[in-house]
């Protein structure tokens, strides 16, 4: 690849905003030096500019890293939109029976393929997906993303109850489709893999003793599943599970817990749950979209926050209702609003960038736009559409700007998105 240089008007993030003031580098006329799918430089633009290199100009527009989705459904791409009910009944009204179709090899593809187009045009540079329970949805999901040279995680489902026999593996097919797929797929390229349980009321015992052997003999990889979404769902949990202390115990009874390990939504935790998750390390992941959509409750930023639980941001497609990081944070801020909580759009911006990248514990790859870090860039433009444009008469900061895009932004006003440094977005849209 030869070397690009893109100039614009640059963001990236270093500290979190709602701990350090010093938290952020902002270039007015800024240029970034990408070569091989790497940034090897940003600055001012006179400082970088160099004969003979070719130029992209973004001005007026900003550019940031590419946003980042910790908890998406891969399967689920013809599921949004789904007039809803709450979590268990929308579930198996419509989710199940959607992943069943994942059995056949070429839909599987096809939707591989769209999936990945949605985040482009929305965006996302990385994403933490789930699969189905078949192996064939992982298989056409890998390799969608090693065509784009896109950074990824994903697992298979494994599920072995409570769900139709077509949408659901068994515990020891589940262990072994998850082995032969993390030896053929994990750390291929900007591939890696995720240990899936989907949650504890689908899987029987046994299975999620061999999701803890899994990570147990690959302490490397995530693992993802979701803790304490809906007040019917915990109740279930603790039914199927009699003897555990609460929902959480289910999972660190099986040795799944830790820094890789990914919780959706999180809203209704104990004491012991909170506390547990701070000392492991394990990750909350806040899906405002969904949690609103399917009346499931709010999440408490600050609460775990100040606990100790590190926490990303997330769409959640498809109980979440868009594929915009931009439109979860207008989302987001209003959840916390009704919390009494405030979200700064510094903050925002650094929660779907940087900050997601600290809750995967990829900081030293993605989420930041620094030397050696992988050039996955968003471009974004706050008067994209006429509404956009007469906000933006007014605004005077660039916080005022980035809060426009926060609330009035979509995929609309994603410029263009940049994987390993290859503008993306234009070629699907062409």
């Amino acid at each position: 690849m030869t070397r690009t240089l893109l100039r614009g008007r640059i963001l990236t993030f270093h500290a979190d905003p709602a701990e350090s003031e010093d938290n952020h580098r902002y270039i007015e006329d800024g240029a970034i030096l990408i070569d091989d799918g790497l940034i090897l430089a940003v600055g001012p633009y006179a400082g970088l500019r160099v004969e003979g290199v070719a130029e992209i100009d973004h001005r007026p527009n900003l550019i940031l890293p590419g946003f980042i989705d910790p908890h998406i459904h891969f399967p689920q791409v013809q599921v949004i939109a789904s007039w809803g009910t709450q979590l268990l009944d929308w579930l198996n009204r419509y989710t199940f029976p959607e992943e069943s179709r994942y059995s056949d090899i070429g839909h599987a593809e096809r939707m591989a393929g769209a999936f990945l187009d949605q985040l482009v045009a929305h965006g996302t540079t990385t994403a933490c997906a789930f699969a189905s329970a078949h192996a064939a949805s992982a298989e056409a999901l890998f390799a969608a993303a090693a065509t784009r040279d896109m950074a990824l995680i994903a697992g298979k489902v494994m599920m072995d109850r409570n769900a139709p026999e077509g949408a659901r593996d068994t515990a020891q097919s589940g262990y072994d489709e998850s082995k032969a797929l993390i030896a053929r797929w994990h750390g291929k390229g900007r591939l890696r893999y995720a240990i899936t349980p989907r949650f504890a009321i689908t899987s029987s015992p046994e299975q999620l003793k061999l999701a803890g052997a899994l990570a147990g003999e690959h302490p490397d990889l995530h693992v993802q599943t979701h803790l304490s979404e809906n007040l019917a769902e915990i109740a279930y949990t603790l039914e199927l599970f009699p003897g555990a202390r609460d929902y959480l115990d289910v999972y660190e009874g099986v040795g799944l817990l830790g820094p890789r390990t990914l919780m959706g939504h999180c809203l209704h935790l104990e004491p012991r749950e909170i506390a547990r998750m701070a000392e492991t390390g394990t990750r909350a992941i806040f899906c405002p979209t969904s949690n609103l959509f399917l009346g499931s409750g709010l999440f408490d930023a600050q609460g775990l926050r100040a606990a100790g639980v590190v926490s990303g941001v997330a769409t959640d497609v498809g109980g979440g209702t868009s594929y915009s990081l931009l439109q979860t944070l207008n989302e987001g801020y209003k959840v916390l609003q009704l919390r009494g909580q405030n979200m700064h759009p510094l903050a925002a911006f650094y929660w779907a960038t940087r900050g997601n990248a600290i809750a995967l514990g990829l900081e030293e790859r993605i989420g930041t736009i620094a030397p050696g870090r992988d050039a996955d860039l968003v471009v974004l433009d706050c008067r994209a559409t006429p509404a956009m444009r007469l906000r933006a008469e007014r605004i005077e900061t660039l916080a005022e700007e980035l809060f426009l895009l926060q609330i009035l932004g979509d995929d609309r006003a994603v410029a263009e998105t940049y994987i390993a440094g290859r503008p993306m977005k234009r070629a699907i849209a062409g």
